[in-house]
């Protein structure tokens, strides 16, 4: 995989956490805790994509006949 070279500024204070989480032995450098900053957005916006995806779908698909009664029993039997 390519890497790209960035130049990014931080105030002092996020400086401080960045080196300060370093020191913790969490990462061991600034790259690194970038890195797993934007891997972790990357998941939760994935994840907030299937979950607006899922709304739609279920919104396009109609009014359902089943009652909420009806609905609790499908998913304890594991049919939903």
């Amino acid at each position: 995989m390519r890497t790209i070279r960035k130049s990014i500024t931080f105030t002092e204070k996020q400086d401080n956490w960045i080196k300060l989480r370093i020191q913790d032995g969490d990462f061991t450098n600034d790259s690194e805790y970038i890195r797993d900053l934007v891997r972790k957005d990357q998941e939760q916006n994935k994840k907030l994509f299937e979950l607006k995806n899922a709304i739609d779908e279920g919104l396009q698909s109609g009014q359902s006949s089943l009652t909420i009664k009806d609905i609790i029993k499908k998913v304890d039997n594991g049919e939903l």
